[in-house]
């Protein structure tokens, strides 16, 4: 598989990649089943989130090696 980035969907990556689930908490994306979380791409919930996107590109990609 290949990298992640922001452009992907939050349900595209935790079901491609479930590990990365401790990060999205770490973030505090605590509804990450919520319905926003099936239509938002990572860098739109980042930012509601107040999360600087590319750094959780850059946490998300470390995780999945």
């Amino acid at each position: 598989m290949g990298k992640i980035t922001k452009e992907m969907g939050l349900i595209e990556i935790i079901q491609s990649y479930p590990e990365t689930i401790e990060v999205f908490q770490k973030y505090g994306f605590g509804c990450i089943g919520c319905a926003a979380a099936r239509f938002e791409n990572l860098e739109a919930g980042a930012r509601v989130h107040g999360v600087d996107p590319d750094k959780m590109v850059e946490d998300l990609n470390a995780i999945i090696g």
